[in-house]
């Protein structure tokens, strides 16, 4: 009589394929850099964030290889060209393999006298790759005057339009974000760095110094906050180069922005000043200083990732607001604030609705920056401790 094998009701089969990625990590111990990525993964808006920053940083620091035209160069003929339609099919119906623009053909408008541009269907410019235009310097060690996209003269490739000078609005968008995201990024390293050690300070300490310390940082923090960069913008004097200014409303930035981060240190100092680790420390002879830079920041640094990447996009907004107003990157050099500038007039953006671009290219770069955030957030601290 042949042998038969039973399933207990008590005890069902357990599929293979229905094992998460967790089960099968049982019996390996993982750190606490790869449990933090393994959470952020799962994340979906938190990756999508990262997808977005990461294309933003690659446009922006390879802007001259990007842009086909120079940013600084006008065009006084091509004042307020609409962006142009890249086309696959010809007017006759016939497709190409190759993308294309049309030409344009110049006129005024018998109502407003304004010029404007309309598409000759005859003509087609294909866009090529790879292509020699505008010398460029990158990183002021490399010479170059490759660019991924261009056209034969004398076609014009505007695929963002250009502004009341006749310049490419995607060459200065690529090229100010460089500017707008580096004071992001700069001013919020800076801040984490001060507010960090600060922070640690006063939590470590407790006592008098955390009264003094948080008394300073409750003042800075009575004031409103674009209000303060405007009057700290408005000092900085009007004849200095522009490279001055940058570094001056960089320095503003950090001024104001390092309160925020040194109280969220000095709450986890707080809980962390009598732990294990911080009285071995003590212990084996350690000073003070050594503990607080080496022990205890170490140990708030996921968290201060987060509070970084909330930052920085604070600070996108921050510089924007201030250039708008005319009190922070001053021309040659353009960042999306800048670009902003020319957005002023209620008439003018209804006749060229193209230069609020640079606005939308704002609110994408939050909005990355956030989801970021929130994504690490979540997964250097999952359940909110």
């Amino acid at each position: 009589m042949s042998r038969q094998t039973s399933v207990s009701k008590d005890k069902p089969v357990v599929d293979l394929r229905e094992l998460t990625e967790e089960k099968l990590a049982v019996g390996r111990t993982l750190t606490q850099r790869q449990l933090i990525w393994r959470r952020f993964r799962r994340h979906r808006l938190g990756v999508l964030g990262a997808v977005v920053v990461l294309i933003l940083a690659v446009l922006s620091i390879f802007a001259p290889f990007f842009a086909p035209y120079d940013y600084t160069k006008p065009e006084y003929r091509h004042a307020y060209i609409p962006p142009q339609r890249v086309r696959f099919i010809d007017s006759e119906g016939n497709f190409h393999w190759r993308p294309f623009v049309h030409g344009l053909k110049y006129g005024v408008d018998e109502i407003t006298w304004q010029r404007v541009y309309v598409e000759d269907p005859e003509t087609i410019y294909p866009i090529k790759f790879f292509v020699r235009g505008w010398e460029y310097s990158l990183f002021g060690l490399v010479k170059s005057n490759i660019h991924l996209i261009g056209i034969e003269q004398p076609g014009t490739l505007y695929l963002l339009g250009t502004d009341h000078l006749g310049r490419d609005m995607l060459s200065r968008i690529l090229f100010g974000g460089r500017v707008s995201i580096f004071i992001g990024l700069m001013g919020a390293t800076i801040s984490a760095a001060v507010g960090s050690f600060i922070g640690g300070v006063s939590g470590y300490f407790s006592g008098k110094v955390d009264s003094i310390i948080q008394r300073i940082v409750e003042l800075l923090q009575l004031f409103p906050q674009l209000p303060l960069m405007m009057a700290l913008s408005a000092a900085i004097p009007t004849t200095w180069p522009p490279l001055g200014v940058f570094i001056g409303v960089v320095v503003v930035m950090t001024l104001v922005q390092w309160t925020y981060l040194a109280r969220e240190v000095r709450g986890k100092v707080l809980s962390y000043r009598e732990s294990d680790f911080v009285l071995a420390a003590k212990v084996a002879g350690a000073k003070d200083l050594y503990i607080i830079i080496h022990h205890i920041i170490p140990n708030c640094l996921s968290h201060i990732i987060v509070v970084l990447t909330i930052t920085i996009p604070n600070l996108i907004l921050a510089e924007s607001s201030l250039s708008f107003l005319g009190l922070g990157i001053q021309p040659p050099m353009v960042s999306w604030g800048v670009l902003l500038r020319n957005a002023s007039n209620l008439q003018t953006i209804g006749q060229y609705p193209w230069i609020m671009i640079p606005g939308v290219v704002i609110l994408i770069t939050i909005l990355a920056f956030n989801f970021l955030g929130d994504g690490l957030r979540d997964a250097a601290d999952p359940y909110g401790n």
